[in-house]
C-alpha cells in the first residue's frame, strides 16, 4: 500500500503557516493540560493510599509489615505500575501526615511532581514552611533541584529582611511588594571560595554566571546590561548592573560593593536613580529602586544613612558560602513537559523509580 505523500508548503494556502501555528499551539496547550492533570491524579492518589494507610495504623495499630505486604500485593495486582515499594509506600504514609487535609494537597501540592513533595518532606519541619516553599515553588515553577537549593539557603528567612525605606519612598501597596522582592543576605556560593576584593572582579563574576545570579535575585528580575553608561551635567556615569522588575514593572538599579557599607554608598545610589528616571523611565514604569550590595553593613548607620531620602532603596549583604554544586541542567522556569511525562513515565512505568 502506497502512502499518500504530503505536498509541499509552497502548494499550501498562503495563510497555511499561521493557521499551523495556531494548530501546534493548541496541541502544546492540550498536552501541558494533560500532563499537569496526570501529575496531579498522581499526587492524590498517594495521598489517598497514605491516608488509608493511617487510618489503619491509627486505627488497629497494624505495623509496617502490613506496608511490605500491601507492596507486594498491589505490585501483583498493578504490575505495569510502578511506586509501590515499601519505601515509597511509607513517604505516602509520611505526606498524608504531613496534609491532612485533602483540600489543600489538592489546591497546591498536587500541582508539584511527586520528587518536589519528598523534598518538601525531608528537608522541612513544620507545615507552615512546606507550604509558603510549596507556594512559592507553583508560582515560580522550580524544579526539584532548584527547589532543595532554595531550602537549603533558608530562603523563607532571609525574603524581605534587607534594610530599605521604602515605607515613606513608595506607596503601601507597592512598599510591601517591593520588600517582599529583595533579601538579606544574598548568597553567591556559585562564585566559589576564592576571596573576591575588587567591585569590578564581583561584577563580571556575577555576569558570567547570570543565570545563578538572577535565581538568587529572585523571580520579576530581567537583566539589561552591566556598567551601563548614564551622562550627567557633562561627566559619565556607570551603573553597576542594571535589571528591570517585570512584577514591580520599574527598574532596578544594583550597585556592588566588595567591602564595608559607607554613607557615601547612599548618595551615590540616589543620584543613579534619579538618572535613571529621568532618562531611562517609560512613563508608565513605577519609581526606580536601588539595591546596594555590600561585603559588611551597619544596620544602625545604614538606617540613618537612608533616612531622608525619598528614592526607594535598599541594602543588604553579600556573602560567599559553599553549599552544594548547582546542577548542569538545572532550569530555573516551568519544568518542560518532556521533564514531567518522564517522571510520570517512571511512576507507571515498569520500574520502580523509588526503590534506590
Amino acid at each position: 500500500m502506497q502512502l499518500p505523500v504530503a505536498e509541499g508548503v509552497s502548494q499550501m494556502p498562503a495563510d497555511y503557516g499561521t493557521w499551523l501555528l495556531h494548530i501546534k499551539q493548541l496541541v502544546a496547550q492540550e498536552r501541558v493540560r494533560m500532563v499537569m492533570s496526570a501529575n496531579a491524579a498522581l499526587v492524590l492518589l498517594y495521598w489517598d493510599i497514605g491516608r488509608a494507610i493511617l487510618n489503619k495504623q491509627e486505627a488497629q495499630g497494624w505495623g509496617t509489615r502490613v506496608i511490605d505486604r500491601l507492596s507486594h500485593d498491589l505490585k501483583q495486582a498493578f504490575p505495569q505500575m510502578s511506586g509501590f515499594s515499601p519505601r515509597n509506600l511509607k513517604y505516602m504514609r509520611s505526606f498524608a501526615s504531613a496534609w491532612p487535609e485533602r483540600a489543600i494537597v489538592q489546591r497546591t501540592v498536587a500541582q508539584l511532581p511527586w520528587r518536589s513533595n519528598l523534598i518538601l518532606l525531608e528537608k522541612l519541619d513544620t507545615p507552615e514552611q512546606r507550604l509558603w516553599y510549596a507556594e512559592k515553588a507553583i508560582a515560580q515553577g522550580m524544579s526539584k533541584d532548584v527547589l532543595a537549593l532554595q531550602i537549603e539557603s533558608q530562603w523563607h528567612a532571609r525574603q524581605g529582611s534587607a534594610s530599605h525605606n521604602f515605607a515613606v519612598a513608595l506607596p503601601p501597596a507597592e512598599s510591601d511588594m517591593a520588600a517582599q522582592a529583595f533579601k538579606d543576605p544574598y548568597l553567591f556560593d556559585f562564585l566559589g571560595t576564592a576571596p573576591l576584593r575588587r567591585e569590578a572582579e564581583l561584577e563580571q563574576k556575577l555576569v558570567d554566571h547570570i543565570q545563578h545570579f538572577l535565581l538568587e535575585l529572585g523571580q520579576g528580575f530581567a537583566f539589561v546590561g552591566k556598567q551601563v553608561h548614564l551622562e550627567l551635567g557633562g561627566r559619565d556615569f556607570y551603573l553597576d548592573l542594571l535589571f528591570y522588575h517585570l512584577h514591580l514593572r520599574c527598574y532596578v538599579v544594583v550597585e556592588l560593593k566588595a567591602g564595608e557599607f559607607e554613607p557615601s554608598h547612599v548618595s551615590q545610589l540616589n543620584i543613579y536613580l534619579k538618572a535613571v528616571d529621568d532618562l531611562l523611565r517609560h512613563q508608565d514604569d513605577k519609581p526606580t529602586i536601588g539595591l546596594l550590595l555590600v561585603k559588611n553593613k551597619n544596620k544602625t548607620l545604614v538606617e540613618y544613612a537612608l533616612s531622608g531620602h525619598t528614592k526607594p532603596m535598599g541594602v543588604a549583604n553579600w556573602m560567599q558560602q559553599l553549599q552544594q554544586a548547582l546542577p548542569d541542567e538545572f532550569k530555573t522556569s516551568l519544568p518542560t513537559v518532556e521533564e514531567i511525562e518522564s517522571e510520570l513515565q517512571i511512576d507507571f512505568g515498569s520500574g520502580d523509580g523509588h526503590d534506590n
